[in-house]
């Protein structure tokens, strides 16, 4: 037998140390993590830290691309940034824009009223900024939005950032470094060790809330008059989450599969599958325990952010390096047919099960049920393989010309070529005219401040005055006019029950209007907001003589006594009962805020309490506990009935 060189030529193929051979175990160790992520997605409890499978990915990914990028460099010299552009976007952008024709397919044709909505969600999409789009709107991962069908490609977007910067960075530093790639990947360990301290620092414990009215936030940033979220931001975030695909880097300059079948580690693949399993077991416990957050997502989990995320990493190396190794048993476990046909359709399993989701349950963080997960199933995999069969492998292999000339070879597949291209013209029209429309927590709330004058402080402190007549002989409201005869101010006559709130009452805004109940509610409403809506209505006239009011404000954010007593304090002398209902859902802050509105009875003769708390218990409310309007109208007919039972009306 002939001796084996010790060395070879530096820019020869046969120097190939950092060549990148198939690794079925990384394709299982894909399939492991876009399993966890769909469990998540599907449903919280299930699978608490599921969503760590997407930190797994990022570590795949800062792996196999820095390895491929050594791999370049070592046989040319140089780093072809076109070519590795092209099959980037070869292998990227096919499925994302299905994924995206599909979803604008679905709206226009099936979910209009979502159109204006989802428009900035699909402008983001294309250009692969989703999660700063996000960060900016306030559409933080585990809000429960209305319907956010490309919410997920946050993750993609901060990849494909990767793609576009990490090649510039490397072309650079290989040319310094090259020959010295430990001291490379120790540098890239203190870099992703940074980003981890860093995110650490900034992280916010305890509650976070964007104060209503106007009023104090906490754990947001506000920058240039904008609000962000800044646990939100540390999760979406490019440079934030950038700690996973340097820890994968850094491995990559180590652990090149080639090279350790060249050195001592060849003969130790029994303990490289033993610290394989560990880290395996590692990410199964924390995905098992690890929530992201809790109290309705005002709370977000400090272990996360401070080592989470990095232990999480650490383990994925400690995987990396059995998958890798070519004379281990783990790769083989990963590799198996069921493991190894998922992974290789992970990237369209994670594009196509979200959107399908969000088609089923119509909100997201919704929790599914085992029969809706089995449906979406049904749906996702046939379309995923579908998309890998017929549009992703194809055009990733170079045969798009082959496709095209197919189409045009008979008279059927030019007409569907032409039908498809009216489809994706007409959702394209929908889309771009849809009318404005605001999206995400700090964008709505931001437009309700500015938008909506009930919350705003009255121009003028002057009462009108009122008259106080029955019911049942409607009379028209009356204008004041100033000199020049223009009006100034419009009375009504006083109504007998007048409801003030904010979301959670704006779900049953219909049963208590037809229950002739004036309500006043709208989003966003706080403490201040309930002050200046009191002013404005009891000037307006509504609120008079023996008027009976309902309030509840308290769900968003903290309340205090002084803002309790300024609302009280706006109340008209000759006013009925003030009724104060109780609040309802996960927040860190309702159990406080319960507990100064059921004392309030005790400063104040003619305030009594109505315990929505208690009338909730085993309803089905929405995911943060609180909102009426996601099963059915069960939950809305019982708060409507609660108010009208404490009124003396009839239910209904």
């Amino acid at each position: 037998m002939s001796a084996r060189p010790t060395s070879a030529p530096q820019g020869t193929p046969s120097a190939g140390i950092s060549r990148v051979p198939y690794l079925p175990g990384l394709d299982g160790l894909r399939a492991v993590a876009v399993v966890a992520v769909m469990i998540y997605h599907a449903n919280h409890s299930w699978l608490p830290g599921g969503y760590l499978g997407v930190e797994v990915f990022f570590v795949i990914s800062g792996y196999l691309i820095t390895l491929l990028l050594i791999g370049e460099y070592e046989r040319s010299k140089r780093i072809d940034l076109r070519q590795f552009w092209l099959r980037r976007f070869r292998r990227l952008l096919p499925a994302l824009y299905l994924v995206l024709v599909i979803v604008a397919a679905y709206i226009t044709l099936s979910y209009t009223i979502t159109r204006e909505e989802s428009r900035g969600d699909f402008l983001a999409g294309i250009l692969y900024v989703s999660n700063w789009y996000q960060i900016f709107v306030g559409q933080g991962y585990a809000s429960s939005e209305a319907f956010v069908p490309l919410r997920h490609l946050w993750s993609l977007a901060v990849e494909e950032q990767f793609y576009l910067i990490w090649p510039l960075i490397m072309a650079v530093v290989l040319r310094r470094s090259y020959k010295r790639l430990p001291e490379l990947g120790l540098k890239l360990l203190m870099v992703a060790v940074a980003i981890n301290v860093a995110v650490g620092v900034l992280f916010v414990s305890g509650a976070i809330y964007q104060g209503t009215d106007g009023g104090p936030s906490r754990g947001y940033w506000n920058i240039a008059g904008h609000m962000i979220n800044i646990n939100d931001a540390l999760y979406l975030g490019s440079f934030s989450r950038a700690g996973g695909l340097m820890l994968g880097a850094a491995f990559a300059t180590i652990w090149r599969p080639m090279a350790i079948l060249r050195g001592p580690i060849k003969n130790k693949a029994g303990r490289t599958d033993v610290v394989a399993g560990v880290g395996l077991a590692i990410v199964l416990a924390m995905m098992a325990f690890v929530y992201l957050t809790e109290k309705a997502g005002t709370v977000y989990n400090p272990l996360l952010y401070r080592g989470g995320l990095f232990v999480v990493g650490l383990a994925t190396l400690m995987m990396i390096a059995g998958a890798t190794h070519q004379r281990g048993r783990f790769g083989d476990l990963l590799g198996n047919k069921v493991l190894l046909w998922i992974g290789t359709r992970s990237y369209g399993l994670y594009l196509f099960h979200w959107p399908i989701y969000q088609f089923i349950r119509k909100q997201a963080d919704i929790k599914m049920s085992l029969v809706e997960l089995a449906l979406a199933l049904a749906i996702t995999l046939p379309l995923t393989e579908l998309s890998y069969r017929f549009v992703e492998t194809p055009i990733r292999a170079g045969r798009l010309g082959g496709v095209r000339q197919a189409l045009a070879g008979s008279g059927a597949h030019v007409m569907m070529s032409f039908s498809l291209l009216a489809l994706a013209g007409t959702v394209t029209y929908s889309m771009v005219s849809a009318d404005p429309h605001c999206v995400g927590q700090v964008r709505c709330s931001l437009q309700a401040a500015d938008g909506n004058d009930d919350d705003a402080p009255p121009t003028s402190t002057t009462p009108a005055t009122t008259q106080q007549t029955d019911d049942s002989q409607p009379t028209e409201s009356t204008q004041s006019t100033d000199s020049t005869g223009g009006a100034t101010s419009t009375t009504v006559s006083a109504k007998p029950y007048v409801a003030i709130g904010e979301s959670v009452m704006e779900g049953a805004f219909v049963y208590l209007e037809g229950s002739g109940i004036r309500t006043f509610a709208k989003e966003g409403r706080g403490p201040e907001g309930a002050k200046n809506a009191m002013i404005k209505y009891r000037d307006q006239g509504y609120i008079g003589s023996g008027t009976q009011v309902v309030i509840q404000v308290g769900h968003n954010a903290p309340i205090n006594q002084a803002a309790l007593d300024a609302i009280m304090a706006e109340v008209p002398a000759d006013a009925g009962t003030i009724w104060l209902m109780t609040l309802n859902g996960d927040a860190a802050w309702i159990e406080d805020n319960n507990a100064l509105l059921t004392a309030m009875p005790t400063a104040y003769a003619n305030v009594q309490i109505i315990d929505w708390h208690e009338a909730a218990k085993g309803l089905t409310l929405c995911s943060d506990g609180m909102h009426l309007t996601c099963g059915g109208d069960a939950a809305i007919i019982a708060y409507t009935n609660l108010i009208l039972t404490a009124l003396g009306l009839p239910t209904v």
